[in-house]
């Protein structure tokens, strides 16, 4: 049920003033590219789940031939999805023989969220 805008009180706050403060110094340029990679590489659904899968592994591994079974994709395309977050620095590749083998480079994504967030990378163990 929508509600007509008419009954909606509105706070006079006019006698307010914004009072600007300094928001902080910005992300050097080359550390934003480096971030915007990052998080670009995780913010995609297949990548994502690809993380997610790796994560909930009793080894905390995963095999090529592991992820196409459980995406249900052919093995180029988790390998193309594999090479973006390996090239992210997000995932671990090693080879075993004919086939690879990837884990998740923790510390790449707690330097991630310290890098992004600062202010939040000390109030959380993760």
């Amino acid at each position: 049920m929508a509600i007509p805008l008419a009954d909606i009180p509105i706070e006079d706050l006019s006698g307010e003033r914004c009072v600007p403060c300094s928001p902080g110094r910005l992300i050097d340029r080359d550390e934003v590219e480096s971030l915007t990679a990052q998080l670009k590489a995780i913010a995609d659904q297949t990548r994502l789940q690809i993380i997610h899968l790796i994560d909930q592994a009793p080894a905390g591994e995963l095999c090529v031939c592991d992820l196409t079974e459980s995406l249900d994709l052919a093995q180029p395309t988790v390998s193309r999805h594999l090479k973006i977050l390996t090239t992210a620095g997000l995932l671990r590749r090693e080879q075993r023989g004919t086939w690879a083998w990837f884990s998740i480079r923790w510390d790449a994504l707690q330097e991630l969220r310290k890098r992004a967030f600062p202010r939040g990378a000390d109030s959380s163990p993760f």
